[in-house]
């Protein structure tokens, strides 16, 4: 039925006679919408100039026809201060179709997302370039791996911007009581880590192997999938409201974002070998509310998963295991304008490897409050998350005031701590204090 919609209009486009109504029609038709946006940020603890960013976000939807939508959204982004990406960050981790352009380098531009929406009846599709979000969690991910992150700003930054859009094919199908959700992603698009000399690299022995100074180290080019229909990732989503609770199963078999780094040891030399590796991803969402609570979660088991060990018996320096995790949240609101999440997450890994870098039970707590004063105008906000493990964390603090209906002032700061080795302590000389102004055309 898409295909025959898309013939019958390319058939229109060449009707000469009826080009003109047809134009002034679809003009009708078209709308659109931006945001400009100018972010500041100051370190705390080198008090230096971290980033100061000016971007303007497009954003372009046209009715076709009564059940054809096509959404287009795009990105320009020009960084004054060229600390976050230094240069032109390779794209090797991206394919061709979802690379950024990049005018000299503090000037980037990306089509964010473009897709098509149709409908059969109650059956729903969307194909193109979009954001897929799976799981219950907030800050935390265990099911929301569909699409990968760009870490440009660790996790700093918001999910919507954080995600990478992936091409893929978005099916829902109502059975009976059962949505079914069914995506295909041919696009071998992974994660984005910050190059060595970025703000945010990575330094942490949990991620970066220990290696011995004295040995030559070298770098194999990554194996990264190529077959476009062989190498795509395929998920199931079943979900349904049943005695109160809104339930998920989820089935995902993809490629795990991150590369994992093999260490081919030699007599007199040590090659780095990235490649990434098929992973079988199975669990499942829950929530419900009780009053003024809402009580939920997610599950989920992953096969195949890679993690740094020291074990001088291991090869590789790395560990294949299975990994179990888990986020349960309690969310309330039962004081007026007043909103407080708490959860728990934790990750256990199957296989207790004495050389595995991270601890076989890995835990962290995150607590959210926000507060809405003046008829909602100004929103205050306190994100806390915490690892058990490590004693490290990170406190987000900020302040939104909306000037007008279409322009919004926010304030906010990024407060790390712990050790440097740890997941948030090593940008311990990070901290920052931000600014900025959003405006809606």
């Amino acid at each position: 039925m898409t295909l025959l919609r898309m013939f019958i209009l390319a058939g229109s486009l060449l009707n000469f006679s009826a080009l003109p109504a047809f134009a002034e029609n679809l003009m009708d038709n078209i709308s659109f919408s931006a945001i400009a946006k100018s972010e500041a940020s100051v370190g705390l603890t080198k008090s230096e100039l971290q980033k100061w960013d000016i971007s303007i976000r497009p954003e372009i939807t046209m009715d076709i026809s009564d059940d054809l939508r096509l959404t287009a959204i795009g990105l320009g982004r020009l960084e004054t201060r060229d600390a976050l990406e230094p240069g032109r960050p390779g794209q090797s981790m991206r394919s061709s179709l979802s690379r950024r352009g990049y005018i000299g380098d503090r000037i980037d531009v990306e089509l964010r997302e473009f897709y098509l929406d149709t409908s059969f009846g109650d059956t729903y599709l969307r194909l193109g370039k979009q954001q897929i979000v799976w799981g219950q969690a907030d800050g935390l991910r265990v099911l929301d791996v569909v699409n990968p992150f760009n870490f440009r700003e660790f996790i700093l930054d918001d999910f919507e911007d954080r995600r990478i859009p992936l091409w893929a094919l978005n099916l829902e199908i109502p059975i009976s009581d059962i949505t079914a959700q069914l995506i295909w992603l041919p696009d071998q698009t992974y994660q984005q880590i910050p190059e060595p000399g970025a703000l945010y690299a990575i330094t942490s022995p949990r991620f970066v192997p220990a290696l011995p100074q004295n040995i030559p180290v070298s770098f194999s080019p990554a194996q990264k999938p190529g077959n476009f229909f062989a190498d795509s990732d395929v998920g199931l989503r079943l979900s349904t409201f049943m005695g109160g609770w809104d339930l998920t199963l989820n089935y995902l078999y993809h490629y795990q974002d991150n590369a994992v780094l093999f260490q081919n040891k030699g007599p007199d030399n040590i090659i780095l070998s990235p490649e990434y590796k098929r992973s079988h991803l199975i669990g499942g969402t829950f929530s419900n509310a009780f009053g003024s609570f809402t009580l939920r979660g997610e599950i989920g088991y992953a096969t195949g998963r890679y993690f740094l060990s020291n074990d001088p018996a291991s090869r590789f320096g790395v560990q294949n295991t299975d990994e179990i995790s888990y986020v349960l949240g309690l969310d309330y609101t039962g004081i007026k304008d007043m909103f407080i999440s708490a959860q728990l997450f934790q990750s256990l890994v199957t296989d207790d490897d004495p050389g595995m870098v991270r601890d076989r039970l890995d835990s962290q707590s995150t607590l959210l409050i926000e507060r809405n004063f003046m008829n909602d105008s100004l929103k205050a906000s306190v994100l806390l998350i915490h690892s058990l493990n490590d004693g490290d964390g990170l406190a987000q603090l900020g302040v939104e005031y909306d000037l007008y209906d279409n322009m919004s002032v926010k304030i906010s700061a990024d407060i790390f701590y712990g050790h440097r080795h740890g997941l948030f302590g090593q940008f311990s000389a990070n901290d920052r204090l931000s600014i900025s102004f959003e405006i809606g055309i």
